[in-house]
C-alpha cells in the first residue's frame, strides 16, 4: 500500500494537496496526531500506511497496530513501570499507525490503557488513529467515562490534522460496476446489516 497507488478519483472528499503535504512528512518531525475518520472501505487505513512508508523512506521508525492487537499487548504491559515501557515499540516509535479504533468499546481499563499511551506519545512521537465513529460519539468507544473520553482528545486533538473522508467503499467499487448504483442504494443496507449479525 503506497500513496501512489491511491485513486484521488474515486475518493473526491480526500484533497491531493493535503495528503502530498502529509507526504512530505513534517508531521511526524513534528509529532503531530493524524485523526482519520469515515465509514468503512474508505481508504483510512491505505492513507496511513501509505504514510507510513513515506516516513520510513524519510528515516523515521514506524509501527502499525489493530486497536485490537494493541490492547492485548498493553494488558500484558499493564504492571510495567512507566520507564520500562518506553523500550516498547508501541511507545517509542515516531509514527504509530493505531487501526480501526470505535469498532468495539473498551472495558475501562482498556480504556485506560489506552490513555496511558496517548498520554506517553503525547508531543513525543506522532500518532495516527482510524476510526468510523466522530469525536462526540467517542465517550461510547472508551467505557462511557466522558472525563477520559475528554483527556484523550484534549492530548490527540491539541496538535493534529483530521481528516473526514466521505464517499464509496473501495472494497464495493465491484458493485457499481456490475450492477450500476440502483443495487448499491438499496443493497447496502442488507449487506451491513447481514456483515453484523
Amino acid at each position: 500500500m503506497t500513496l501512489g497507488e491511491s485513486d484521488f478519483g474515486f475518493q473526491p472528499s480526500i484533497e491531493r494537496r493535503q495528503i502530498e503535504t502529509l507526504a512530505s512528512c513534517a508531521f511526524v518531525r513534528e509529532h503531530t496526531t493524524l485523526l482519520v475518520q469515515g465509514p468503512p472501505g474508505v481508504g483510512k487505513t491505505h492513507l496511513c500506511v501509505g504514510l507510513g512508508v513515506k516516513a520510513i523512506e524519510h528515516g523515521f521508525s514506524v509501527a502499525f497496530c489493530r486497536l485490537e492487537d494493541l490492547l492485548h499487548e498493553m494488558r500484558k504491559d499493564a504492571d510495567v513501570a512507566p520507564q520500562w515501557l518506553r523500550r516498547k515499540k508501541y511507545f517509542n516509535v515516531a509514527y504509530l499507525v493505531v487501526d480501526e479504533v470505535g469498532f468495539e468499546p473498551m472495558s475501562h481499563r482498556d480504556a485506560s490503557l489506552f490513555f496511558r499511551l496517548v498520554s506517553y506519545r503525547y508531543l513525543r512521537g506522532s500518532t495516527a488513529i482510524t476510526t468510523n465513529k466522530s469525536v462526540k460519539d467517542w465517550p461510547g468507544i472508551f467505557a462511557g467515562d466522558e472525563a477520559m473520553t475528554a483527556a484523550i482528545l484534549d492530548r490527540l486533538l491539541h496538535k493534529s490534522v483530521v481528516l473526514n473522508i466521505r464517499g464509496r467503499s473501495y472494497r464495493l467499487q465491484w458493485l457499481f460496476r456490475t450492477s450500476g448504483s440502483n443495487f448499491l442504494r438499496f443493497s447496502i443496507p442488507h449487506v451491513v446489516q447481514a456483515r453484523t449479525c
